[in-house]
């Protein structure tokens, strides 16, 4: 059983408009997941019941009013069926590769994730026969991978994230967060980028007073740094997964001198008892390459 929560924005204007392409997707997987709408924001009870999904509408907030990741994992996880967990954006539209790729996975406990596809959707997505085919094709046409840093779902086993620091939901630094705590806990880390098309429908930042600037270098952005413990530990990216996800199954990710360079460097932070060797070891290799 697979329990997938999110917490839209206000259901106004574009946001309306790709919100419910994103849900509607969702109910379409198959097997078909539990969903978790969470908030109070406008629309999200009305739409909770148009697509017959759960609705739970009180969550904790900041003093800025932002909804914290913590309440909604510990809400997810609480009410949901599990004992698998995705916590997904609710721009993010899914297909039938995203059941495939998890049912690919052994592990008891793990995190994965992957990079989005962003892509312009200005229509509803007309849930056709071969929507997706046709929507697969458009991706490949115009479609834009955003690179390592950019994850809009986590999926995850029950009990596996409980002690999240307060972030605020659609602020910086939780997303490299949760890859430092898998790696912190010796857990499977796996990419997915290889197996799972998530589309990302691209959108302004009209839903904060201050922009993109707001969301990204505001005082929540600020504050969000600090409970990471600095600039550093915003490089935990996809590129350190520990397991990547291809169609045809899981593989260990190939050897390169940067890689090595990358795990030497950021490793000590989530493993410490690392740090007496890992730092000579990166010196030793920086020198060779120079």
């Amino acid at each position: 059983m697979l329990t997938l929560f999110a917490i839209p924005k206000s259901f106004r204007g574009h946001f309306n408009l790709i919100q419910r392409n994103a849900i509607q997707s969702w109910t379409r997987l198959r097997p078909q997941p539990e969903i978790i709408l969470l908030g109070d924001d406008e629309g999200t009870a009305e739409v909770a019941q148009e697509f017959g999904v759960k609705h739970i509408p009180e969550v904790q907030r900041n003093e800025h009013g932002t909804p914290l990741v913590s309440s909604l994992f510990e809400i997810a996880q609480r009410v949901g069926q599990g004992p698998l967990f995705t916590y997904i954006n609710s721009d993010i539209v899914l297909m039938s590769d995203f059941i495939q790729a998890i049912q690919q996975v052994p592990f008891k406990r793990f995190l994965l994730t992957g990079q989005r596809l962003n892509l312009d959707i200005t229509e509803p997505i007309q849930f056709e026969e071969n929507w997706e085919a046709q929507l697969r094709d458009r991706a490949a046409q115009s479609g834009q991978l955003a690179g390592p840093h950019a994850m809009d779902y986590f999926v995850f086993t029950q009990g596996t994230y409980t002690d999240i620091p307060p972030f605020g939901i659609g602020r910086p630094c939780w997303d490299n967060w949760m890859l430092y705590k898998a790696l912190n806990m010796k857990i499977p880390l796996i990419d997915a980028t290889g197996a799972i098309a998530a589309i990302h429908q691209n959108h302004d930042y009209s839903h904060h007073p201050q922009g993109r600037e707001g969301v990204y270098e505001g005082p929540e952005a600020q504050y969000s740094l600090q409970l990471i413990g600095g600039r550093h530990y915003t490089y935990f990216m996809l590129d350190l997964a520990t397991w990547q996800l291809t169609p045809h199954g899981l593989k260990r990710p190939q050897w390169t001198w940067e890689r090595c360079d990358r795990y030497l460097d950021m490793m000590p932070l989530a493993r410490p008892q690392m740090k007496s060797w890992a730092s000579p070891l990166l010196k030793l290799i920086r020198m060779g390459k120079r």
